[in-house]
């Protein structure tokens, strides 16, 4: 999700919720403790110089019961990044408590914003040596022809 389609959500909604993963909801006290923006300059394991740059937000329980983020005031501190810090519309990133710093992608499924997990990945396949991914075949849609059969379909 990016940076415009999240303003345009919390504009739509009374309360924010942000949904886990394994389907928990973060405890509705959370606090929005930082918008920023995130460049990471890298280079991958083929030699290829890369530069990604996300909006990260992150998400704290704190002690503090009485205090509910508001979309309102979300929007606003969203508002207030972008001019200060000069944020573009970015793909949001969200770092949250578990066993340790988390880092999640953002969905909204119309209620909810879903932290979504994300997944490491090699940027250089082709250059590591790296075989594409095979194509699933399912096996209830092959021919059923003989095998070894000198017209078959599998020599």
């Amino acid at each position: 999700m990016r940076l415009s389609e999240i303003k345009k959500h919390l504009a739509e909604l009374d309360t924010i919720a942000f949904k886990l993963p394994n389907g928990e909801l973060v405890p509705n006290h959370f606090h929005v403790t930082e918008v920023g923006k995130i460049t990471k300059n890298f280079i991958d394991c083929g030699g290829t110089v890369r530069n990604e740059e996300v909006v990260n937000f992150q998400l704290w329980n704190a002690d503090d019961y009485d205090h509910r983020l508001h979309p309102e005031k979300l929007i606003h501190i969203i508002e207030l990044s972008e001019k200060v810090l000069g944020i573009d519309d970015l793909k949001i990133e969200v770092e949250y408590q578990g066993q340790t710093i988390e880092k999640f992608g953002l969905e909204f499924d119309g209620t909810n914003f879903i932290l979504a997990s994300k997944q490491t990945d090699c940027l250089a396949k082709d250059n590591c040596g790296i075989p594409a991914e095979k194509p699933k075949v399912n096996l209830a849609e092959v021919n059923n022809e003989p095998c070894c059969a000198p017209d078959g379909n599998c020599c």
